[in-house]
């Protein structure tokens, strides 16, 4: 049995599928990753849950299945959330020195970092994420730490994730009614980050896409920081959806044929190809044009790929790309999914793996449990710095902001 204040528990509830990680720090200090638990999701739409007892269900049975595995007791999570209603921006606080001779001090940093999260949001929004990026000093830019350094005005820099305060509060509900504690709420773009880039990779400049069930979450990193993050209530269900229609077949037939014949792209060889669907329920045989069921996919993934290239095009950071893209999350399974991203960004695209994190080997290659993989990973940085606010308002005191706010 392992102790259980070395336990760091990833809960990712998803559109498809829910999915929870279990991390032991051990005494060096390196994470392992020793438990995974999954279970299909029925209850979650678009990253957010729409029936609440069958999501509640859902996520029991992925705990259970991890901490059979872990041979643990999951008592607390890390909980990831996405959701169409999930917005980042770029924010920069302001604060005088005052000190007589004018030396900054921490208590200036922690001042200016309090100004940079005091936005004005909407009143039904609430802050997951104000992570700093770099401090500016008497318009000296790029500071990591200013404190000790002289100065008369000292700024920052931070990225500002947010969301809806209530629609916030159903997921961390379902966590609470199975008597598990939620840690911190994190968007699960960052935590897809987190699984998938290397230091060397945020410092060149890297998107990384997690393509779900429900919505596409994703994040850029650009000089060793987090510049922008998005979500598109779009995702492989839509692609299902797409093909039900166009080939005029079931919704759950129109998902076999996406996973067993389905592409990212057209190819000529497959021109007059068709793919003949079984017998079922009495109902005749029917022929599939392999073309055209590739088609309407081709189109589908192109338009969710064009819509974050132009988003991040608005925000002028094509150019800092320069490790490429990373795809991650059940869609990076779609053949050639590569080869479309490649060819919309013109970058380079690769599958995202999961890194400096050891453990079970066949769960770090898989690119649909990146995200929870990565909450596991925040979870260590936040227990190392439980102290310092690494990530700003993630800590159990968001969680009680969002339970007992009026």
């Amino acid at each position: 049995m392992f102790d259980p204040a070395s336990l760091i528990v990833g809960l990712e509830i998803g559109t498809s599928k829910i999915c929870a990680a279990v991390g032991e720090v051990n005494a060096a200090g390196a994470l392992n990753l020793i438990g995974l638990g999954q279970a299909r999701s029925r209850g979650v739409r678009k990253g957010e849950i729409a029936d609440a007892p069958l999501a509640e269900e859902d996520v029991r049975n992925a705990i259970v299945e991890a901490e059979q595995m872990a041979d643990v007791e999951i008592r607390s999570v890390y909980l990831g959330v996405s959701g169409g209603h999930i917005r980042g921006f770029n924010n920069r606080g302001v604060h005088p020195v005052v000190s007589a001779d004018r030396e900054i001090a921490e208590d200036d940093v922690q001042d200016v970092i309090k100004n940079a999260k005091a936005i004005n949001l909407p009143a039904q929004n609430h802050v997951l994420h104000a992570i700093r990026q770099h401090f500016h000093v008497d318009g000296q830019d790029g500071i990591v730490n200013p404190v000790g350094m002289f100065g008369a005005r000292v700024e920052v820099d931070v990225h500002v994730v947010h969301g809806n305060f209530n629609r916030l509060q159903n997921p961390i509900r379902a966590v609470k009614g199975l008597q598990l504690e939620v840690e911190a709420i994190v968007f699960n773009g960052l935590a897809s980050s987190l699984a998938l880039l290397t230091n060397e990779q945020k410092e060149m400049g890297a998107l990384v896409i997690d393509l779900g069930g429900g919505t596409t979450n994703f994040a850029v990193y650009a000089d060793g920081i987090i510049k922008h993050t998005g979500v598109l209530a779009v995702g492989g269900d839509h692609v299902s959806n797409d093909l039900a229609y166009g080939l005029k077949v079931p919704l759950g037939r129109a998902e076999q044929l996406k996973i067993e014949h389905g592409s990212a792209l057209v190819e000529e060889a497959i021109k007059g190809q068709t793919v003949t669907i079984a017998n079922e329920h009495g109902l005749p045989v029917k022929t599939v044009n392999l073309e055209h069921l590739r088609r309407v996919m081709a189109l589908r993934l192109e338009e969710i790929f064009q819509l974050i290239e132009q988003d991040i095009a608005r925000a002028g950071l094509m150019d800092y790309l320069r490790s490429g893209v990373f795809i991650c999350g059940g869609g990076a399974r779609i053949p050639d999914i590569q080869k479309l991203a490649e060819k919309v960004f013109q970058l380079p695209a690769s599958l995202g793996k999961a890194n400096s994190i050891n453990g079970i080997k066949s769960a770090l290659d898989q690119p649909e449990f990146a995200t929870a993989i990565g909450l596991v990973k925040f979870g260590s940085f936040q227990q190392k710095k439980r102290n310092g606010g690494f990530f700003g308002d993630g800590l159990k005191k968001t969680i009680s902001e969002i339970f007992n706010r009026k």
